[in-house]
């Protein structure tokens, strides 16, 4: 199986199964034993396909005689496919592009005897007006986000900051490390990076933070393996951060919706490996992913447990000094990172904060008097944020909004809330709220 099949296989699984990209994705591409070149070819055409979906269609609608919604859902997959590597791609012969799509036709829509030759046909002509064929000039086809996600989160980070916005979203995000300080330094671990022919460079505002170029598999790598780093966006990281931890001393510290585990393994690193941290989420699969990733690392202070940030467990009330709540959400703010995120379901999403709610008030009774409340997400919108800490605020009025200490790149914060845009600090999207108990 080619790493065309692979996309197409994944696109069908996101648009039939409701899946996530980025892990069928993965789990597609071991699945079919591909090799390193195949494996990238397969990841930049599947998200590639997600990230101009709307665009491929104000293309194809051209190149058709009938509608694009008239399309059946595979060929219409097929053809995206075909269109992204003729239109946006520059190293892909025009006969490989139009030729294994045909063939994918033939294999994958076997009901629609016409399939072929429209695929065939649709594709030739898409060669033959490439020099001819008219672009988009609305938001919505150019970046490819349905109109009423740009209003929501225009509503949201505004008319001047939307449109750097919509172009981050569409870029590849930057792979980012953060240095396992338990075991090695920075330094030593870019050296070491660079002995095994991966480029590294340090963060331009989060310390102990490297941005890696020429990676291939990073699970490979022996350095990975011995647990030298994890991979983490400096917004995440930089929430923990914001809790002040204080290194080396024994609290007790509660991520409540932990799982891959980011968060827990910077609490850890930040404590120096000292505490007791007890990182939870409500799959027990993932639960034991935290625990693996801790042994890698080597991080002996965390205990993964399966749980639900919903349900209350007794013997943690008031024992907390720390509880991290990055909650479930709509993920707005990693669109660059899960494409498919842009065309989920607006009035779906819009029920997350009862249970963000539901949540933090769970949560907030495990924090000791004088103790810290983080609350996080990856998205942006008012009733996931700001609005969602001020309704938390209303009914908890022991707990109070605490000025966060950042690195010197951002202004001075007053409020104990911050958003991050993508765009301006070459990080996801995210929100951090600091909340102390009296």
């Amino acid at each position: 199986m080619g790493a065309r099949e692979t996309a197409l296989n994944a696109l069908i699984a996101c648009r039939k199964e409701g899946a996530w990209s980025n892990g069928v994705l993965k789990e597609y591409i071991l699945r079919d034993r591909l090799d390193s070149r195949d494996a990238a070819l397969a990841t930049r055409l599947c998200y590639g396909v997600l990230q101009n979906r709307l665009k491929l269609d104000f293309y194809l609608q051209q190149l058709l005689t009938g509608k694009t919604k008239d399309l059946h859902p595979a060929v219409r997959d097929i053809l995206h496919l075909g269109l992204y590597q003729l239109y946006e791609m520059d190293k892909i012969p025009e006969s490989a592009a139009v030729n294994e799509s045909v063939t994918l036709a033939k294999k994958y829509c076997k009901k629609q005897r016409s399939a072929p030759g429209l695929v065939n046909a649709v594709l030739r002509n898409a060669v033959r007006n490439m020099d001819t064929i008219a672009q988009p000039t609305g938001w919505q086809e150019i970046y490819s986000h349905p109109q009423a996600l740009i209003d929501l989160l225009k509503g949201y980070v505004g008319k001047e900051r939307i449109k750097p916005m919509l172009e981050a979203n569409n870029a590849a995000p930057q792979t980012v490390i953060q240095v396992n300080t338990l075991k090695i330094t920075t330094r030593e671990l870019q050296n070491r990076l660079e002995s095994e022919h991966v480029e590294a460079q340090p963060h331009g505002w989060m310390p102990d933070c490297l941005i890696l170029g020429s990676t291939g598999n990073l699970e490979n790598l022996p350095s990975f393996k011995e647990g030298l780093f994890y991979v983490q966006d400096p917004a995440a990281k930089l929430s923990v951060l914001c809790a002040g931890l204080p290194r080396g001393e024994n609290v007790k510290l509660l991520d409540c919706c932990a799982a891959p585990g980011g968060k827990s393994f910077a609490a850890a690193i930040a404590l120096g490996g000292a505490g007791e941290i007890t990182s939870c989420d409500v799959h027990a699969h993932k639960a034991k992913i935290i625990a693996n990733g801790a042994a890698r690392l080597g991080i002996a202070n965390i205990t993964a447990r399966h749980q639900d940030a919903t349900a209350f467990v007794p013997e943690w009330e008031n024992a907390m000094d720390y509880v991290i709540a990055d909650v479930p959400c709509s993920g707005y703010g990693i669109i660059r990172k899960k494409p498919d995120i842009r065309y989920k379901n607006l009035k779906e999403m819009a029920k997350l904060p009862e249970l963000q709610l539901q949540i933090l008030k769970n949560q907030a009774r495990y924090v000791k008097p004088g103790g810290t409340l983080l609350y996080s997400t990856c998205t942006l919108t008012h009733g996931e944020n700001e609005g969602l800490v001020a309704a938390f605020l209303k009914d908890n009025e022991d707990f109070y909004l605490e000025p966060l200490t950042l690195p010197e790149v951002f202004p001075k914060n007053e409020s104990g809330m911050l958003a991050l845009v993508p765009g301006e600090y070459d990080t996801d999207g995210f929100f951090i709220a600091k909340l102390r108990r009296k």
